[in-house]
């Protein structure tokens, strides 16, 4: 391809992204889950609010060992997206804006939420 061409077609694995572009398509992707997770998790404390029998289906069902692994996953997308926020957010406002600054507030990102995530499925599992 000659420079400057634009690609004919996408190869989603030859692209090559940088550690900061993974963290801003990630910070979408958390956003919808966290959107897609909001009903079920309305739905469950409706169910829990509504009577007795209601609130032990609902506990009964977060005890599943499925319903536990999708709330870790709802913990990775609920820290991930809050810490990219934050850096999407300072970057707004032109800190950490330079290459090396954005590389490291990335792995940043990444660590935070891993640790928020362990945090959280150590405590879920225990």
């Amino acid at each position: 391809m000659r420079p400057g061409a634009r690609p004919v077609y996408l190869d989603p694995v030859r692209i090559r992204l940088p550690l900061p572009g993974w963290v801003s398509i990630l910070h979408r992707v958390s956003g919808v889950l966290l959107f897609l997770a909001l009903p079920v998790g309305v739905g469950l404390m409706s169910l829990s609010l509504s009577d007795e029998d209601g609130f032990m289906a609902a506990l009964e069902a977060m005890r599943h060992p499925l319903t536990k692994l999708l709330l870790v996953g709802i913990a990775w997308s609920l820290s991930h997206h809050f810490f990219a926020g934050l850096r999407h957010l300072a970057m707004d406002v032109h800190w950490g804006t330079g290459l090396t600054q954005a590389r490291y507030s990335g792995m940043a990102v990444f660590a935070a939420s891993g640790l928020a995530t362990l945090a959280f499925a150590v405590w879920l599992f225990a």
